[in-house]
């Protein structure tokens, strides 16, 4: 997004360093010389009605010749910033920005890498891809594009990234994919093991993982405890999944449902002594550290009460402005004492008119769907029955109550292309780590 004013003020800044080698001094307007911009008819006091162009770019790394400007970092940081709502700290920022270079870093290895393999992503694929991404945002493609310049970065830096990423997928598919076979022999053996397995624990993770050297360990540990702090206030573990060095990133880390026996032995370790919704870490791992989240847990082959589908139906008082904390227990109180004398689903709506609430049912809701704090709760309701109340002063008062509930039956073996599937993708997904991880030590990197 090269627009007219960047070129104007490049040009204007670019006359401006030739003057200061060529031109005489500027004759003394009181001598009444006229000067050479008299016809424009300026201000002598300049007030700027805009913004300096985002897209004048300064050099901050030089990658294979290839340069990553200020302007490239502050366009994809900004929109970093936007999707995911962020409010950050100076301190914060800084450290956003080190990492978006990161990330820029290697993009252009990725991009640089599908040209040296003749591997080409035309403009009309990019312009597809941004069509896609924007109505999955609601917005059309000159809606996006707006909404880019609007937070501060540019449709050319999202296209970037979205070539960067199609790159690496087709490099990836050619140099990697194209030579990873497992045969049915292996399959087979994964299922006898499940079979084995059948009742052991089985986790569904979430994994950052970054890469430190010797000398950048003490640095790498430290800024992966500060995520975790971050995640204990609040923050998502997606917002830290999307730096980190793993081919998962573009999937928040998502490792799928794992067992023990499948994972490196300190992941291993500390995956079996987590809690769900349980972030671990840093644990340090050949070549650098990793931050698990374990998202979900479950036995191999085994009906997990979680997967039960629930019939609910959920009263909801919304509280108005202002209200404190004080107010909003006294009014969960009686809350409660209504939803006790509630005798089952077909009063709820008696109730909600008592309480002035708001009634809304789902019939098909897993258990494990729930929030962590609510799943072991409502799998010990008998029909009928309602949580305790639950919500803030901001969101009001709400309550479940178990209208009905089927339990899940017996847990089925994947199907070998599932197996074969799975195997596939973790053996590339290792593979593409070591490629990226040849392809930075190789690379000439300038920073400025």
């Amino acid at each position: 997004m090269f627009c007219r004013s960047a070129a104007l003020i490049i040009g204007i800044a670019g006359s401006a360093a030739i003057g200061a080698q060529t031109a005489p001094p500027a004759p003394d307007a009181e001598q009444g010389t006229p000067s050479s911009a008299a016809n424009l008819d300026l201000p002598k006091e300049i007030q700027l009605l805009a913004k300096p162009d985002p897209n004048v770019r300064k050099p901050t790394a030089i990658v294979n010749g290839y340069v990553i400007t200020r302007t490239d970092i502050d366009q994809r940081f900004a929109l970093f910033v936007a999707l995911n709502q962020l409010k950050l700290t100076a301190e914060e920022q800084d450290r956003l920005r080190l990492q978006v270079l990161r990330l820029l870093t290697d993009e252009t290895i990725q991009i640089q890498e599908a040209k040296a393999n003749d591997i080409t992503i035309g403009a009309d694929q990019i312009d597809r891809s941004f069509a896609s991404i924007a109505s999955r945002y609601q917005r059309t493609p000159d809606q996006m594009r707006a909404w880019l310049r609007e937070v501060g970065s540019s449709e050319r830096s999202f296209k970037r990234q979205i070539e960067g990423e199609i790159a690496w997928q087709r490099v990836i598919q050619r140099k990697v994919g194209a030579f990873i076979n497992v045969g049915d022999e292996e399959v087979k053996s994964i299922i006898d093991r499940l079979k084995e397995a059948q009742g052991t624990d089985e986790f569904q993770l979430r994994e950052i993982y970054i890469s430190a050297t010797p000398e950048r360990q003490g640095e790498v540990f430290q800024a992966m405890q500060q995520m975790i702090q971050q995640m204990q206030q609040g923050r998502p573990f997606e917002y830290f999944a999307r730096f980190s060095e793993a081919t998962t990133r573009a999937q928040g880390g998502d490792l799928g449902w794992v067992r023990a026996a499948m994972l490196p032995q300190q992941l291993a370790q500390a995956a079996q002594q987590m809690q769900v919704g349980q972030v671990a870490g840093p644990i340090e791992v050949p070549g650098g550290f990793s931050v698990l989240y374990l998202v979900d847990k479950r036995q191999v082959l085994t009906a997990d009460p979680r997967d039960a589908k629930l019939s609910l139906r959920q009263l909801t008082v919304k509280f108005p402005a202002g209200t404190t904390q004080a107010q909003a227990q006294t009014k969960a109180a009686e809350f409660a004492t209504v939803l006790k004398s509630t005798a089952g689903c077909g009063a709820v709506g008696k109730a909600a008119e008592t309480l002035g609430a708001e009634v809304v049912d789902n019939d098909s809701v897993r258990a494990r769907d729930l929030p962590p704090q609510l799943q072991d709760i409502v799998l010990k309701l008998q029909i009928g029955e309602s949580t305790p109340p639950f919500g803030s002063p901001e969101e009001g008062v709400r309550a479940l109550v178990l209208c009905g509930r089927d339990d899940p039956k017996t847990a089925a073996l994947p199907s070998p292309d599932q197996i074969r599937e799975g195997i596939e993708e973790n053996r590339t997904n290792l593979r593409a780590q070591r490629y990226l991880r040849d392809l930075r030590r190789d690379a000439i990197i300038d920073y400025r």
